[in-house]
């Protein structure tokens, strides 16, 4: 039997690999930034509270212990207490902001995997491959602040036979006003045979849950990296599936978002040279749509090499469960360059007012990365073309500052 996709999503490598480490800063460094992060607060913090200068305390950057601070302080008033509460609550909301104004540059994350990204109330929210049994999710209040955000894991199938292990690829739609979380996994971390759609329904208002397991669409065969449609009042699944030697793009009709209600239709499969490298893959669909159109972005080639990279669909006719309703670009609509190597799996997210259209993928910083947990989140803004049609452009370089999403 053929070994689906094991090309697409190979695990990290060894039993001790672990996510990158940031770079080492001496802890000198260390303290003199947090002093200038406190420095710069307080002035945020006389500007929010109307307290003067000499109202806020000089505290020192090593402060002493807790025990300490108690025994040496004098005795406080009442309205001491409160107007140092107010400092310091004010003090950690200025901390906060400023730490989430920093600037916007890639990467937003190391070891990010199949990116998904949402804007949603107020906040960016992120979900990436973890190779485990968990699903996890970030978020932040600017672009730029999930690069620190912590993870929270919103999905566990530890100890669930059939779906326990390799989890690949989630997205989070909102559809109908509640939010769905569909992800890929199987019945092992080594064996990828068995890999498929689950999906999961949140009974909370946002993408963090907490949710509930509602079921596998596609039960009888091997399938992943789904993702959703909705077109003319009616729900599709979009999904990955291997057809011989091509690994293609498929799509169903729904009666639910999380139940099939037709056969499944291939809409792509490798036909140009480009899409043939390494392996012969269309994969990872994500639909992108704007003033009555649609289209939807496919990975082509193997992800083991620098080649990766993302494809282009068209929806031109009235069906979009006939292959003739689709047309597909003749060339990549992103590729590799500026130092960044097979960029692919990519999602789509709005900014916070609504005006530009944003573009979340991963990509590698050498050739010989390819599948790994080296893989890391970017994203950059789209643009439109005169003819209604998206420009992806070319990798935005590592660490070059981009203008943050509007509305921030």
């Amino acid at each position: 039997m053929r070994t689906p996709r094991r090309h697409e999503h190979t695990p990290p490598a060894g039993p001790g690999a672990t996510e990158p480490r940031a770079p080492h800063r001496p802890r000198a460094a260390r303290r003199a930034r947090g002093g200038a992060l406190f420095a710069s607060a307080l002035v945020l913090v006389t500007a929010a509270t109307g307290l003067s200068a000499q109202a806020v305390p000089a505290l020192p950057v090593t402060a002493l212990p807790e025990s300490a601070r108690h025994e040496a302080a004098p005795p406080e008033t009442a309205q001491q207490v409160a107007d140092q509460s107010e400092i310091g609550r004010a003090t950690t909301t200025a901390v906060q902001d400023q730490a989430q104004a920093a600037d916007l540059t890639n990467p937003i994350r190391s070891n990010g995997a199949d990116p998904w990204l949402e804007y949603w109330d107020g906040y960016y929210y992120l979900s990436t491959t973890t190779w485990d049994s968990t699903v996890i999710m970030r978020r932040a209040t600017t672009l730029a602040g999930l690069k620190t955000a912590p993870d929270t894991v919103v999905w566990n199938d530890a100890g669930v036979a059939n779906r326990c292990c390799s989890h690949w690829a989630p997205e989070f739609h909102r559809i109908g006003g509640t939010w769905y979380l569909m992800y890929t996994s199987g019945n092992s971390q080594t064996n990828l045979d068995g890999q498929k759609l689950r999906v999961l329904r949140s009974t909370g208002p946002t993408p963090m849950g907490p949710y509930e397991f509602m079921g596998t669409p596609l039960p009888n065969q091997w399938n992943i990296d789904g993702t959703y449609l909705e077109h003319d009042g009616r729900l599709y699944l979009v999904w990955s599936e291997w057809n011989g030697p091509n690994q293609t793009v498929r799509i169903a009709r729904m009666s639910n978002p999380w139940t099939v209600a037709t056969n499944g239709y291939t809409i792509a499969q490798p036909s140009h040279a480009w899409e043939t490298i390494g392996s012969r893959v269309n994969e990872a669909p994500a639909v992108l749509q704007r003033n009555g159109r649609t289209f939807m972005t496919y990975s082509a080639s193997s992800c083991n090499t620098p080649d990766y990279k993302l494809g282009l669909l068209t929806l031109t006719g009235s069906d979009p469960l006939r292959a003739a309703s689709w047309t597909k670009s003749s060339q990549p609509v992103l590729q590799r360059g500026n130092g960044v190597y097979g960029p692919g799996h990519n999602g789509f997210f709005t900014s916070p007012d609504g005006t530009e259209d944003w573009l979340v993928y991963h990509g590698n910083t050498t050739a010989s990365q390819g599948c790994g947990n080296t893989r890391q989140t970017r994203v950059q803004r789209i643009t439109w073309n005169s003819d209604g049609t998206p420009r992806f452009g070319t990798p935005v370089p590592s660490g070059q500052v981009m203008t943050p999403p509007s509305g921030e």
